[in-house]
């Protein structure tokens, strides 16, 4: 259960953890609810089929094309100095052109996820109970460092 704009939400139980439960401000942005990962990973693997393009997608090449991706990414974030979250001072077009080098990033991931089998939602809900353990918010609430820096 995932619900914004003030509501609850529930990371639900993972490998046998609790719930994670919290609230998420009025003003805070959310995804829409669709396409799904899934959904992503049907229409590359037709788009990349209809092409023949599926002798050139091999995970090294996919994870290459990726690491391109994300460096023009930085290249528009490049020189700007602290950008603030929701980049109040891009235009239109600056926004659009992120738009565009991101999903190419979550596109190239989704294919080489795909291509090393893993299950990218549930490595994402396995990951996150890891992450909880590692960084426990009673611990680390309000700082920066890594999780071997902590002692209990």
């Amino acid at each position: 259960m995932m619900a914004t704009n003030g509501k609850t939400f529930d990371n639900g139980p993972v490998n046998g953890t609790a719930p994670h439960a919290g609230t998420l401000p009025e003003d805070h942005f959310t995804f829409s609810p669709g396409p799904s990962v899934e959904d992503i990973r049907r229409m590359q693997a037709e788009f990349t089929e209809e092409r023949d393009w599926n002798k050139f997608h091999q995970p090294r090449n996919l994870l290459l094309a990726m690491v391109g991706e994300v460096g023009e990414v930085s290249e528009l974030f490049q020189w700007k100095g602290e950008v603030a979250e929701g980049l109040p001072d891009w235009s239109d077009s600056e926004r659009e052109q992120l738009a565009h080098e991101l999903s190419d990033v979550f596109i190239y991931l989704v294919e080489l996820a795909e291509k090393c089998r893993v299950d990218l939602p549930q490595a994402v809900l396995r990951k996150m109970a890891l992450n909880r353990l590692k960084y426990p918010a009673s611990k680390v609430h309000g700082s920066a460092k890594k999780y071997t820096e902590y002692k209990d």
